[in-house]
């Protein structure tokens, strides 16, 4: 525990107190001069007879105000308090395929990694977004609830996997669904930034997805990521990174994985959102974000703390008292008893 927020400020009083010192002796040497000059000893001491003699607490009182002051400013703290500060946010699930197709190399070093690579930088400048984290393939499910916090957002995206779902395949209705359910309690407008190489193996399903989009206000911001000539997907690669074999299919052929942006637009369209085709990190960060413009946002507390209690006040308090003594200090003439 640190007992002062500003322990400088004790240095400080230091010369502030020398200070006020050198100016009472200074005052005091040079009124003594003068006196000497002006007046002998004896016709000095007649003339102050009645008034009262000077005193040293006066000086105190000056420097103990100066030094309670100063310790007021170093900040005392002790004690604990639990701080709930308050934002305002807009709402948005960010949801990435995992599927196997997103091994694919066409976009280097492979589609997932260029994507948590973007999705990174995304969250590092979405500071007034509360955000949720969605994996999906042919099912989706939530890898981090809606939050602010950047820390548990980069630890999420980083621990995204290709087939770290139990289920194979890839459906774009799933993610929409499950978005739309995470998104349900806050009104307004909220958006779903869908990045997948477009590939759907349940397409009757997207026009309910559509409509689950559009009545809970949820843009779809789709980002399609991969080329249209498409590439191999790379089922086994050694510890050093090198391909040993490519995805097949069930008669035994080799597996071509292409973008597939049909079903992106359709939704990104149906939903006010937007199509981003993939291109660079930074590039597709700042289309986002320019995306994101305009949605609602609501109050909310953020994360709490704990922090300690500010004591200044203490002080304070009594700076202001020695002060006070200070000026109401008697001085001038003094009060004569009444003769029998």
């Amino acid at each position: 525990m640190e007992l002062f927020a500003r322990p400088l400020f004790l240095l400080y009083s230091i010369p502030a107190l020398a200070a006020v010192l050198f100016l009472f002796w200074a005052g005091r040497y040079l009124k003594n001069r003068a006196i000497r000059i002006l007046f002998t000893p004896s016709a000095y001491e007649k003339m102050t007879a009645d008034l009262r003699a000077e005193s040293y607490g006066r000086t105190v009182l000056m420097c103990l105000s100066v030094f309670f002051l100063f310790v007021a400013l170093a900040g005392p703290q002790w004690g604990t308090e639990i701080l709930e500060a308050q934002g305002s946010f807009a709402q948005t699930v960010i949801a990435v395929d995992v599927s196997a197709s997103m091994r694919a190399q066409d976009v280097s070093p492979d589609r997932l990694d260029s994507a948590k690579t973007m999705l990174r930088m995304l969250v590092s400048n979405l500071k007034e977004e509360r955000i949720g984290i969605v994996a999906f393939t042919s099912k989706a499910f939530i890898q981090c609830p809606i939050t602010t916090d950047e820390d548990a957002l980069r630890y999420f995206i980083t621990s995204l996997k290709p087939n770290m779902l139990p289920v194979a395949g890839t459906a774009l209705a799933e993610p929409v669904k499950l978005a739309a359910r995470m998104l349900s309690k806050y009104p307004g407008q909220k958006a779903l930034i869908l990045l997948t190489d477009g590939e759907d193996h349940s397409p009757e399903d997207i026009a309910s997805a559509k409509e689950i989009a559009q009545k809970s206000g949820v843009r779809v911001i789709a980002v399609g990521i991969g080329t249209k000539e498409g590439t191999l997907i790379p089922d086994k690669i050694d510890a050093s990174g090198r391909i040993l074999e490519y995805k097949k299919d069930k008669q035994g052929n080799t597996v071509v994985s292409k973008l597939d942006d049909k079903a992106l637009l359709a939704l990104a369209q149906a939903t006010g959102g937007a199509y981003i085709p993939y291109t660079t990190p930074a590039q597709v960060s700042a289309k986002i974000e320019d995306a994101l413009r305009g949605l609602d946002k609501t109050q909310s507390a953020t994360a709490k703390r704990a922090t300690y209690k500010t004591r200044y006040q203490i002080p304070l308090v009594l700076a202001l008292l020695c002060l006070t003594g200070y000026l109401l200090w008697p001085r001038g003439k003094r009060r004569r008893k009444n003769s029998l």
